[in-house]
Parts: structure tokens; sequence; C-alpha cells
């Protein structure tokens, strides 16, 4: 029987249960009322704040951060 490591050590956990990064998403609408920030701006501020080097391989971070920003630039 495989102890409990060995069976997470191929567990993906996204980001979307980190607190930092739903802090960080919960503060973009304002940042991006703020500056008027692109995309491009909107993510390296999210990665700055949730102290992540990139989220873009994680699907769901992502689709958390893009709807956020889309939202907020409407």
């Amino acid at each position: 029987m495989e102890n409990k490591a060995n069976n997470m050590k191929n567990k993906f956990q996204s980001l979307t249960e980190d607190s930092s990064f739903v802090n960080a998403i919960q503060g973009l609408q304002d940042f991006v009322l703020n500056t008027a920030a692109d995309c491009d701006m909107a993510y390296d501020w999210v990665c700055d704040q949730a102290e992540c080097s990139s989220f873009v391989c994680d699907k769901l971070a992502w689709d958390m951060f893009y709807d956020a920003w889309e939202t907020a630039a409407a």
C-alpha cells in the first residue's frame, strides 16, 4: 500500500486555493480602475501581489484572473 505522500506527489493544486492569489483577484478591479491596466499589466500585478512567477499554465487561476480583469476593464 502506498503512503499518503506518494499519493499526493502527482496532485496539482491550483492557485485558486491560495489566499494571496484570491486576495489579489479581489483587489484587481480597484487596481484596473485606478490605473487603466491592460491585461499584461494586470497579470504582472497579480503575480506580484500573489508572490508567484506565473499562473498562465493554471487554467483555473487564469480563468479566474481573466474573468475578473475583463469585468473590470469593461
